[in-house]
């Protein structure tokens, strides 16, 4: 199975990143200049940091994108430095000067990737953190980078409001990661999906739904929202998320 077909029969992707964009673009453009400056759910940031930082980290998808289409890479690449100055710098645009900002990186993201060969989605691209994965997992990436970053905004876009089809694909990717470095997690239960992982031989059990379970991975929500076979307080920390996906497609270095 390669290129979109990973998705499987009637999937779409690219649209399910248009319909989260949307959402996210409708809600920041809701903000006063005010509210863009008030605290998000990120420590140390406002909204318009984690607008910001969503708009670049889509930019940085456009980039991948290029060079998975033509094998070249389409100029210089921002580096972490660079972002962040980036991310300063936007977040102190205005509300609607920023919901602007956000729509074209969204814009130009799937209008490229509508049109992406089939034969682009299979090449392997470089994350910023020193990782490959192949061109497809950028949706994935950009949906997840969308969904998560919404709820930080603190504005009342919660875990419920996460799509079924988002949720399944993260807490599939999550706990596969989780289960090879030894997350002591022996059962994971996502009551709505029907779905049930085992991430470990042994540790305790958890359970609830779907969006439930993954906002406690993804440290979102607190454990006391799941049903477990022990006190919330003696479950297991997840790691900080997220994880490199698995199985794994190398590293940057592993070719040097």
């Amino acid at each position: 199975m390669s290129g979109l077909s990973v998705f499987g029969a009637g999937a779409d992707p690219v649209g399910d990143v248009v319909r989260s964009g949307d959402r996210l673009v409708r809600t920041a453009a809701g903000l006063s200049d005010a509210g863009l400056r008030a605290p998000s759910e990120l420590s140390g940031w406002t909204r318009g940091h984690v607008l910001a930082h969503v708009a670049h980290s889509v930019d940085a998808y456009v980039w991948l994108l290029r060079l998975a289409r033509t094998g070249r890479e389409p100029g210089p690449r921002a580096d972490a430095a660079a972002l962040s100055a980036a991310v300063e710098r936007d977040a102190a645009l205005s509300a609607a000067g920023l919901a602007d900002r956000l729509g074209r990186s969204l814009d130009r993201f799937t209008a490229r990737a509508r049109t992406m060969p089939a034969p682009a989605w299979d090449r392997l691209v470089p994350a910023l953190a020193g990782w490959r994965h192949p061109a497809w997992y950028l949706l994935l990436r950009c949906l997840r980078e969308v969904e998560t970053h919404h709820l930080d905004l603190g504005t009342g876009h919660g875990t419920e409001q996460w799509p079924g089809r988002y949720v399944t694909w993260a807490l599939d990717d999550t706990l596969a990661t989780l289960r090879a470095q030894g997350f002591p997690l022996a059962s994971v239960q996502a009551v709505d999906l029907g779905r049930r992982w085992s991430p470990a031989a042994d540790g305790p059990s958890v359970a609830g739904a779907g969006h439930q379970v993954l906002g406690w991975l993804t440290g979102r929500i607190p454990a006391a929202v799941l049903t477990a076979d022990r006190p919330a307080g003696l479950l297991p920390r997840p790691p900080a998320w997220p994880q490199p996906p698995l199985p794994g497609w190398g590293r940057v270095d592993d070719e040097a």
